[in-house]
């Protein structure tokens, strides 16, 4: 079955499915496997919840024309966000030991501490958590994530491009 044929609806649904398997897997690793997320990890699994919030929207509307761009407009800009977090994330990860960030509070601390603006910039500060690398199949996961970022923005772009076939 190839995806560039298949309709807004079942695009959106598949999108949708990707981005609450991508969260699914990320509670596993925390869970199973005792990998405790960074603040940059935390915000990468945002950007997937607002795209799988517009996924799911646009699958249940399935809207026509240039509506679709609002639901595909919204993925993307989880996307986008989540693309930011993820590339900052494997910059931390690549710098030498000498220049990594110092370990900060934790998030739910900086939330009840410093406004918000405050708590995004020292989030993508970066910190020493941030800087640890825990391969994947050979990938740190930011990387896996920023591939996933890439892959459902397309998926939006070429579900909305799409045109309606008639009955």
């Amino acid at each position: 079955m190839n995806p560039f044929r298949w309709s807004y609806r079942v695009s959106f649904i598949i999108g949708f499915l990707i981005c609450v398997g991508l969260l699914g897997f990320a509670l596993f690793s925390e869970k199973y496997w005792h990998l405790i997320p960074c603040p940059l990890c935390i915000f990468q699994r945002i950007g997937f919840l607002v795209m799988a919030v517009f996924f799911l929207l646009g699958a249940l509307h399935a809207p026509r024309g240039g509506a679709r761009w609002i639901y595909a407009g919204g993925a993307l800009l989880g996307a986008l966000f989540g693309i930011a977090v993820a590339g900052r994330h494997l910059w931390i990860q690549s710098l030498p030991a000498d220049q990594i960030p110092s370990c900060g509070p934790p998030l739910d601390y900086m939330f009840s501490a410093f406004p918000f603006a405050r708590v995004l910039q020292l989030v993508f500060t970066g910190s020493g958590e941030c800087a640890k690398v825990e391969p994947i199949l050979g990938l740190p996961m930011p990387a896996w994530t920023l591939l996933w970022f890439f892959v459902l923005a397309v998926l939006a772009i070429v579900a909305s491009r799409r045109r309606v076939r008639s009955a």
